[in-house]
C-alpha cells in the first residue's frame, strides 16, 4: 500500500518539477514498503541515501528554475529548503547512529513534508512559472 498515491492534485503545472515530485513519492513509497513488510534495515541505507540525495538535487533544480524566471518567492523557497533539509540530515545523523525508532517518525515527516511542499510553497509558483512560459 502505498503512503502516497499521485494524483493531478499535487500537480504544480511544470512538468520537470512534477516529474521529480513522482520521483521522491516513489522512493518515499518504497521505504515505506520495505518498512512494511520487515526490511526497512535491510534496505535503509540505500533508499535513505537515494532519498536524500534526489532530494537535494531537486532543491537545486527548483531554485535553478525559480532564479530563471526572477520568481518573486524565491527568498522564502529557500528558507524552507533549508529547514527541510535540516530536518533530513537531522533524520539521517539519527539512523547513522542506530536510532530504529526514528523509522515510523522518519516515514510521518517524510510524508508530511512532501504533501505541504507539493500542495504548499511549490503551488504559489504554478501561475508565475507558467506566465514565464514553463509547463
Amino acid at each position: 500500500m502505498a503512503l502516497i498515491k499521485w494524483t493531478k492534485k499535487y500537480s504544480v503545472g511544470v512538468k520537470a518539477m512534477d516529474d521529480q515530485h513522482i520521483k521522491l513519492v516513489e522512493f518515499l513509497n518504497e521505504l515505506h514498503a520495505a518498512m512494511l513488510k520487515g526490511r526497512g534495515q535491510s534496505v535503509t541505507d540505500s533508499l535513505l541515501k537515494k532519498l536524500t540525495d534526489y532530494t537535494l538535487e531537486h532543491f537545486t533544480d527548483e531554485k535553478a528554475m525559480l532564479e530563471a524566471v526572477t520568481y518573486p518567492g524565491l527568498t522564502k523557497q529557500r528558507e524552507e529548503h533549508r529547514e527541510e533539509s535540516r530536518k533530513l540530515e537531522e533524520y539521517v545523523a539519527r539512523y547513522k547512529q542506530g536510532d530504529q525508532a526514528m523509522y515510523p517518525q522518519l516515514l510521518l515527516f517524510l510524508d508530511k513534508w512532501l504533501r505541504d511542499h507539493m500542495l504548499g510553497e511549490d503551488k504559489l509558483y504554478t501561475a508565475w512559472m507558467n506566465d514565464h512560459g514553463i509547463r
